[in-house]
């Protein structure tokens, strides 16, 4: 049975985002976009895992996509909030969420 993220160390983490990404690699050679995609949200999904969710703070401005995306609130390794100019929530992985680059 497969254990849960939540129950794994970093190391065994880092070793499933191998995994993952070896077979997102093969997915995306033999153009399954959908097994791609799949693969690239485990991915995420684990990475946000290695993160800590206590660093990020309802009020903090984050960027997804390019997009900037106020946290609202935390539940576990998601991030829930709204993109400028949009009152709808939308949930994230922690890991999707970048910093603005200073130029």
């Amino acid at each position: 049975m497969e254990r849960r993220f939540s129950e794994m160390t970093p190391y065994e983490l880092i070793q499933k985002i191998g995994e993952f990404t070896d077979k997102a690699r093969k997915a995306e050679q033999m153009g399954m976009a959908n097994e791609l995609a799949v693969y690239e949200r485990k991915i995420d999904m684990a990475k946000a895992y290695l993160m800590d969710p206590e660093s990020f703070k309802p009020g903090q401005v984050y960027f997804v996509d390019n997009q900037p995306f106020t946290i609202k609130r935390m539940k576990g390794t998601f991030a829930w909030g709204t993109f400028e100019g949009d009152d709808e929530l939308s949930a994230f992985p922690i890991s999707l969420l970048k910093k603005k680059k200073s130029s």
